[in-house]
């Protein structure tokens, strides 16, 4: 819904804020998506947003996305905002998140995608969502997503 209103689109006590839309289509990307009800993939179609599924990941791997997707975002832009929903990743790497869905990217994909956007250099703005600690194990999402933050904040492997 947030990235709905953003795109000008519903709710419109949402989308009626500020200038629309406030992000542009064309420079809108998602990745990994693997789990949709009928009305989100209407509303996705109709939207003009890149998508790339994780049969898309599969077949090309998740540096060509990542790279791809780094590319579409950030043309002719003065950069990119992240948001890095935690369950885009397979329980068994984030089993805190709300909407745990089984073939999820996996731990190195998550840290490669955050690691090819700090080497972008277009990060500006940067968050991770749908972390939920209540079903968390042993802190182990939000460990994970602090992993993560400080991979696209630039902390390499050398």
């Amino acid at each position: 819904m947030p990235l709905a209103a953003l795109l000008g689109q519903e709710p419109m006590e949402l989308a009626s804020i500020g200038t629309k839309p406030s992000v542009f289509a064309e420079n809108t990307v998602l990745v990994g998506i693997r789990n949709l009800d009928q009305r989100e993939k209407e509303q996705i179609r109709a939207s003009g947003v890149h998508v790339f599924t994780m049969k898309d990941i599969d077949r090309d791997g998740i540096a060509k996305v990542a790279e791809q997707a780094l590319a579409l975002a950030s043309r002719g832009t003065g950069g990119i905002h992240v948001s890095f929903d935690m369950d885009v990743c397979d329980p068994t790497v984030a089993p805190g998140v709300g909407t745990p869905v089984k073939g999820g990217i996996d731990y190195r994909e998550a840290h490669l995608i955050m690691e090819l956007v700090a080497d972008s250099g277009q990060l500006v703005a940067l968050d991770l969502v749908e972390a939920n600690p209540t079903l968390d194990i042993r802190n182990t999402t939000a460990e994970f997503g602090t992993e993560l933050a400080l991979s696209a904040l630039g902390k390499g492997i050398l």
